[in-house]
């Protein structure tokens, strides 16, 4: 059941914005721009939850774009993979952050949800989602479709990049207690591969004891991205904003949706400051290194893959 909920247009840093707008939250989407979610508004706090860059106006990336280049606020898809390289099915490159964050939705409002989807120029799929809202909850139904004849890998997660402060804590599972960094030569989690324990690790520089479900140590300069290194038990996680006494909690099922990766930038990325919760269908980021460690999800031959990521606003 969908809340009560108004549907309009308007235009947002020069692009046309579809909008969802109860009496709990407001959501702004971009259909040109890969169907990014560009605001997340709890209006019974009054509080933005996805962060904002400065840039004053946005200009549609082409396919292929970097994406270091172009807007980094608010939630992008990525799908079918994240990083540059090399699709295993056919070995036919797959973009920087996938493909569909730089391509344009086609979508139509239906009964109080918008309706979009997005189709490959190079590979045999189709990626549809609806959106629409539930009280102080943005329910987003995702279904893949595969063309082809054979199972097609992919990697999908939100991309969304959320505003955090000294207060903010993440919250996860239990059984979540191992991580694996994948980024280069970071300062306190060490080279690519190097794994911790979760939540409280030793930096690698310094020696001190570090809580990764905070943002400390609260310095310039330093961004890490980590996997837990087991399937989630279940499929939730939260970042809460204990000074406002609320939270933002996914929920997703874990049998389709089985990992969790951390984003943190204090600086170290285009001077930025956030953070972003990604759950995902496979892990490292790479595509053909996720099918080869069996740690990619599959799309059945002219079949389709459904999920679910819903978005909950909420007291902490």
């Amino acid at each position: 059941m969908i809340d009560v909920s108004t549907y309009h247009k308007k235009k947002y840093k020069g692009l046309k914005a579809v909008v969802l707008e109860n009496s709990y939250v407001r959501c702004a989407i971009l259909p040109a721009y890969g169907g990014k979610m560009v605001s997340l508004y709890d209006k019974e706090i009054n509080h933005e939850w996805l962060y904002q860059a400065k840039d004053k106006q946005l200009t549609v990336p082409p396919y292929g774009a970097d994406f270091s280049k172009y807007d980094s606020s608010g939630f992008d898809e990525m799908f079918p993979g994240i990083d540059r390289g090399p699709h295993p099915l056919s070995w036919k490159e797959v973009p920087d952050h996938g493909e569909v964050w730089a391509l344009p939705w086609e979508y139509k409002e239906n009964n109080g949800c918008i309706e979009m989807y997005v189709d490959s120029p190079v590979f045999p799929y189709r990626l549809k989602k609806k959106v629409g809202l539930y009280k102080n909850v943005v329910v987003t139904s995702y279904e893949a479709k595969n063309y082809g004849d054979e199972p097609f890998p992919f990697i999908w997660t939100p991309h969304a990049l959320l505003n955090y402060n000294e207060h903010t804590e993440i919250e996860v599972p239990e059984g979540a207690d191992k991580v694996m960094n994948v980024e280069k030569g970071t300062k306190h989690l060490g080279d690519w591969g190097t794994v911790h324990d979760y939540p409280v690790t030793k930096s690698l520089s310094t020696g001190e004891e570090i809580d990764l479900s905070k943002l400390e140590p609260l310095e310039e300069g330093t961004m890490e991205k980590f996997y837990f290194t087991e399937p989630l038990q279940k499929g939730w996680c939260t970042l809460s904003q204990p000074e406002l006494g609320r939270k933002l909690t996914y929920d997703f099922p874990e049998e389709m949706v089985p990992y969790l990766g951390i984003w943190k930038t204090r600086g170290g990325y285009r001077g930025e400051h956030n953070v972003a919760l990604e759950p995902c269908t496979g892990v490292y980021d790479d595509v053909y290194v996720a099918d080869k460690i069996g740690k990619a999800s599959y799309i059945p031959p002219k079949g389709t893959y459904k999920w679910t990521l819903t978005i909950e606003t909420g007291e902490r």
